[in-house]
């Protein structure tokens, strides 16, 4: 019987009852009784706690994968069994030559099926000939085993004979005899000791045999297969995946032929080869597929090949209904491709004629390697996705032989040329309406010094001009610039009338004859911030990412594109330095017409570096940070101790580039005479040394100082 305990305590007013006053004196007792305790929970049955436990252990991912991997690799076994039985009865049997007469009839190539068909009546034929020879030889291999015997046994007694004569013992007759006899038996005793265990091993051996075959094809179900292969990553590129690819992209014509061509499907197929990061095949379509319809579904197949959309590339080779895919291994294209020949070289130099630019790596990761002679160049692109960076990478390359010139404007102006200051005769940096009029005047001097040279080529044919680059980064700021001239002339736009349109347009029309070559960078192509006729001028066309497949048509033109080109599936902050190239400077398979390099990043310093060894190459360039061409009066010998420099001694010819660059209108029409008159009336004498013609800084710097002295002391008189 269960006790109640029953507290006491005391209820006060505290408005009115004194703190600690005793009870019973005005106060009250209340009895309060403690809760029933709960009852205590339900304990579950044993069944029901059983149930869960085996839940819990047949669901955990561990029993899970133990189950898969124990189901797969018996399910190796079966695989394999049917594997090797489908290998054996194509070789026994004519099935194969069915297989390939199937899938060239679907495929439209009658030729090739009457190939099939030939070959395999030949195999029938010569199949007949054996069983027919089948039901004569027992009879032969009998003879013939009689005869052997026969003749073995002979052949033995004989030695026997000959063994007795010599050894004057006449049971030498029957040793070689007996020896084999002995053999005989114990080859027998040997069987009798291995048979045992061999009857326990072979069929051992025949099942681990079944389970590699099995295992190295995967035929096991998908449910069973590794949690990497099941979800495609790292899935290796096999015929009969592209087949099954090419049958699942929603071309009703190219399932259908499929089809019908049964297992003989990978027929459309070339080998697959390695290809740098990836493999590369040509796909032969059936009768009725045309290219553009796998082109347009590039996305599409990607995921039917177990990849993403940018690790496969389609483009189109000369061979007639053929696409050839470039399938990368998962994840290659995410990998850096290391750093520039130019940086980790110290020793490289370039030649403009004969040399090519270390530019990249093309997908399949061979080195990527351009030529820029007499080539206008233009590169185009989203902003940040590495435009300027790889146009840098040429210049720098191309800076290392000495005889180039750059002319180089940059609308961006935040330093990304500041290396070539020291390199470059002109260097503009600034993206303001003044920085665009300066280099609209610097290309049109350079229009000017074609003109000259062209006329200089009509009077000595034989006359050879040192390679001029006029480079201009951000180009689209130059065509939209709203300015004006004080003829009204704009400097900017698309039409006749704008000045940097047409003298770029000049350049692109006579420059190469005479080694005067336009380089441009410039983003989003559109009609307005680039010209069709610019665009269509450029030789060497190379784009990184772009948004639409009109702009991908602007940038590398309509043939690269049909033939597959496509920067505008490239990714936007994922493939920065990533460009589709459209050139004959470049090396690309046989039949394309485009090539994708990933391009080799070279940071600020190290093409500091890369510049400061160009600098050590050239004797004191003294940039220009605009192209003078006002009216004023000019001081000859001044200018000639400008562009001096920091050399102790300059070529005459050398002198008259500079001043030419320096200000064209007072000094483009200039000879060695001119230079010469100049120079003996402040007393300076060229002399020559290695038979060309030199002038002293020193030498100009003392006339200068001497004419400024007898300036002070005639204003003193």
């Amino acid at each position: 019987m269960s006790e109640n305990v029953v507290h006491l305590y005391k209820a006060t007013d505290p408005d009115h009852e004194p703190t600690g006053s005793p009870a019973g004196e005005g106060s009250t007792l209340t009895l309060v009784a403690d809760p029933p305790a709960e009852p205590p929970a339900s304990v579950l049955p044993l069944w029901v706690r059983s149930g869960r436990a085996i839940k819990a252990f047949v669901t955990h991912e561990t029993t899970r994968t133990t189950a898969r991997a124990v189901a797969r690799h018996t399910l190796y076994v079966a695989g394999g069994a049917r594997i090797a039985a489908r290998r054996t009865w194509d070789g026994r049997t004519a099935a194969r030559y069915e297989r390939m007469l199937r899938a060239a009839e679907a495929a439209g190539n009658h030729e090739a099926a009457a190939e099939w068909e030939e070959r395999g009546q030949r195999y029938r034929e010569a199949r007949h000939r054996r069983r027919m020879d089948l039901l004569h030889s027992p009879l032969d291999a009998a003879k013939g085993a009689a005869l052997s015997a026969g003749m073995g046994v002979g052949g033995l007694v004989l030695l026997g004979v000959v063994m007795a004569i010599a050894t004057k013992d006449a049971t030498e007759v029957v040793t070689p005899l007996m020896a084999v006899i002995k053999f005989i038996n114990l080859m027998i005793s040997i069987v009798r000791v291995v048979w045992g265990p061999a009857i326990t091993l072979g069929p051992l051996l025949a099942l681990l045999a079944l389970w590699s075959v099995g295992a190295h094809q995967q035929a096991a179900p998908q449910w069973a297969l590794p949690a990497n292969v099941r979800n495609g990553e790292g899935e290796p590129i096999t015929p009969s995946i592209v087949v099954k690819a090419l049958r699942d992209l929603g071309v009703p014509a190219l399932r259908k032929a499929i089809t019908e061509m049964g297992d003989a499907g990978a027929s459309m197929l070339g080998p697959i080869t390695i290809a740098g990061c990836g493999v590369e095949v040509d796909v032969t379509l059936p009768s009725g597929v045309s290219t553009n319809e796998v082109q347009q579904r590039r996305r599409k197949l990607a995921e039917n090949l177990s990849r993403h959309e940018h690790e496969v590339f389609i483009t189109i080779p000369q061979a007639a209904r053929t696409v050839r895919l470039w399938v990368a291994d998962s994840g290659a294209l995410d990998e850096p491709i290391g750093p520039s020949p130019l940086v980790t070289d110290a020793t490289m130099t370039a030649n403009y004629k004969t040399g090519k630019a270390p530019w990249g790596v093309d997908l399949r990761g061979d080195a990527a390697e351009l030529s820029v002679y007499q080539r206008h160049l233009l590169v185009t692109g989203r902003s940040n996705q590495g435009k300027t960076a790889s146009l840098r990478a040429l210049a720098l390359w191309l800076a290392l032989d000495r005889s180039v010139l750059f002319w180089v404007g940059d609308l961006k102006g935040i330093g990304d040329w500041a290396m070539f200051d020291g390199i470059a005769d002109v260097l503009i940096q600034g993206p303001t309406d003044e920085h665009v009029i300066e280099v609209t005047e610097m290309v049109e001097a350079a229009v000017e010094e074609m003109n000259r040279r062209m006329e200089a080529r009509r009077t000595d044919p034989e006359v050879v001009f040192p390679p001029l680059i006029v480079l201009v980064d951000e180009a689209q700021v130059a065509f939209m610039c709203p300015a004006v001239d004080e003829d009204r002339r704009p400097y900017g736009g698309a039409k006749a009338t704008s000045r940097y349109f047409m003298a770029v347009r000049k350049i692109h029309n006579q420059g190469r004859a005479v080694d005067v070559l336009m380089w441009q960078g410039t983003q989003d192509p559109t009609d307005q911030n680039l010209p069709k006729l610019v665009r269509e001028g450029a030789h060497t066309r190379a784009s990184l990412v772009l948004g639409t497949e009109t702009q991908s048509r602007m940038a590398l033109g309509d043939k690269a594109v049909d033939d597959g080109a496509a920067p505008h599936l490239l990714r936007q902050g994922l493939d920065k330095g990533t460009l589709v190239v459209a050139s004959d400077g470049i090396e690309m398979p046989k039949g394309q017409s485009s090539i994708t390099v990933r391009t080799h990043f070279i940071d600020d310093e190290p093409a500091a570096e890369v510049a400061d060894r160009a600098k050590a190459l050239r004797s004191g360039v003294i940039t220009l940070h605009a192209v003078e061409r006002d009216d004023e009066e000019r001081d000859p010998l001044a200018d000639i101790a400008s562009v001096l420099g920091d050399a102790d001694r300059v070529l005459t010819r050398d002198i008259l580039k500079r001043l030419d660059v320096l200000n064209h209108d007072a000094y483009g029409d200039w000879t060695f005479n001119d230079l010469k008159r100049v120079l003996e009336a402040a007393g300076v004498e060229a002399y020559k040394s290695h038979g060309l013609m030199n002038v002293r800084r020193d030498d100009v710097l003392r006339a200068l100082a001497e004419r400024d002295d007898e300036g002070s002391a005639s204003a003193a008189g």
